[in-house]
């Protein structure tokens, strides 16, 4: 489906390409957009009181965060937004290099003062990428498409429930969602495999540590582990520390890195998402689980965002079976020298930021005249340079010394990159699951 705006850039109902390819042609609508695509109409409508509920479903993840678009029971939108994983590294990085000027007495940024306090609610900016990226895609998404609902996955695994059953939820501690909280915190933290012989690919069960025969044991996950069929019956009524696998007890109960991540930032995301004043639904891992299996659907980010919540319909509609692939990327450096590994200064970056007309994380286009060692039709993000051959980074790699003369521009660096791809190849358009 093609997302669409009227001429006072008020985001109508989202319409067929078909529809579209009309307009354009007719001369009645333009490009505005193309990572999401989006027309813009030469003319006004007029607002339509009773919008269709349009749900905007967010399954958000540490690493990946899916996002779809329901009408009612119809799929017409989805994407995978990547977030950034290189930011703490890269801090560290520049606090090696700075380190390393003021101890050799070169010239250096002076060490600020250690007596700042820093505000309320403050995250590291590790973290806090991953916060403003939902932020800033909320709000795109809102400006081209009436989202009247959000569904939420708050979080994977209700950790605390997992560890403490006693606080409170009668439905985790006897309903059908307990069986799937626990187990996909399990094959999550043991990476799918069996903690014994490390197995994958096979059928893996619940196992207790400390068996239940034996005193000492408990339901906590802490003492829960993944065993394929074969370790568990040669395991029986041992122990793991008298089945060989002392080391079992302190895996266990170390915490999973991914809980921790969404436990420090899936409330600062939920403020986010309540001050845009709509209607926000929440949900865990284990619901969503529950309903994909329910409707009989592959696991991936953006199919699992289509399942959030108890407002997930009996049948799904598929208006559109392609994704949009958004990573984070960020917006350049204020570094203005490239250093080797022990931080020296062995070139400079041009003072320019623009060549040719382009800018470095511009998405382009470049067909290259058959015959050259770049021949071919390029899509992607450039890489500029003053001698006016850039580099094209597709996901294919990258295309080194594209000549400028061959580039067009699709769209200005905004800090993603983008592309476009089929969520699976099992699903087709129209096609409906239940």
């Amino acid at each position: 489906m093609v997302f669409i705006i009227d001429a006072n850039k008020q985001p109508l109902a989202p319409c067929h390409p078909a529809r579209a390819r009309k307009l354009l042609k007719a001369g009645r609508a333009a490009v505005w957009r193309t990572y999401p695509f989006t027309i813009i109409l030469k003319e006004v409508k007029e607002p339509v009181l009773e919008l269709l509920e349009t749900r905007l479903k967010i399954d958000y993840g540490s690493r990946h965060t899916g996002l779809a678009i329901l009408q009612g029971n119809k799929v017409v939108w989805m994407a995978q937004l990547d977030h950034r994983t290189d930011i703490k590294s890269k801090l560290k990085k520049r606090s090696g290099y700075r380190r390393r000027r003021r101890s050799a007495n070169l010239r250096y940024r002076k060490p600020r003062f250690l007596n700042r306090i820093r505000p309320k609610g403050w995250l590291p900016p590790s973290l806090q990428s991953r916060v403003d990226n939902i932020e800033t895609w909320i709000r795109r998404l809102r400006s081209v498409c009436p989202i009247t609902h959000i569904s939420y996955e708050n979080c994977k695994f209700d950790t605390q429930l997992m560890c403490n059953p006693e606080i409170s939820g009668i439905e985790y501690q006897q309903g059908v969602l307990q069986g799937y909280e626990v187990r996909e915190y399990l094959l999550a933290k043991f990476s799918r495999r069996c903690v014994y012989c490390g197995a994958e690919g096979v059928p893996l069960e619940v196992e207790h540590l400390i068996p239940k025969s034996r005193p000492g044991s408990s339901d906590r996950v802490n003492n829960l582990g993944l065993a394929c069929r074969l370790c568990n019956l040669k395991k029986g009524a041992q122990t793991a520390e008298e089945f060989g696998f002392l080391e079992l007890y302190e895996q266990a109960r170390k915490s999973y890195t991914e809980p921790a991540v969404l436990n420090a930032t899936r409330w600062k995301v939920y403020e986010v998402l309540t001050a845009t004043s709509l209607p926000v639904e929440c949900g865990t891992g284990g619901r969503t689980k529950m309903n994909r299996i329910k409707l009989g659907l592959e696991k991936s980010h953006c199919l699992d965002a289509c399942c959030i919540g108890a407002s997930t319909p009996e049948v799904l509609i598929f208006k559109t079976t392609s994704v949009l692939y958004i990573t984070a990327k960020g917006r350049g450096s204020h570094c203005r020298t490239n250093t080797n590994d022990s931080g020296f200064p062995v070139s400079y970056y041009a003072r320019k930021t623009q060549f040719y007309g382009f800018k470095t994380g511009d998405m382009v286009r470049a067909v290259v005249s058959a015959g050259l060692k770049t021949s071919g039709d390029w899509r992607g993000r450039v890489l500029c340079r003053k001698t006016g051959y850039f580099d094209i980074k597709t996901k294919k790699g990258r295309i080194c010394g594209v000549s400028h003369k061959y580039v067009s521009l699709v769209q200005n660096c905004d800090g993603y990159d983008y592309f476009v791809a089929t969520s699976s190849p099992h699903l087709k358009v129209g096609a409906s699951v239940a």
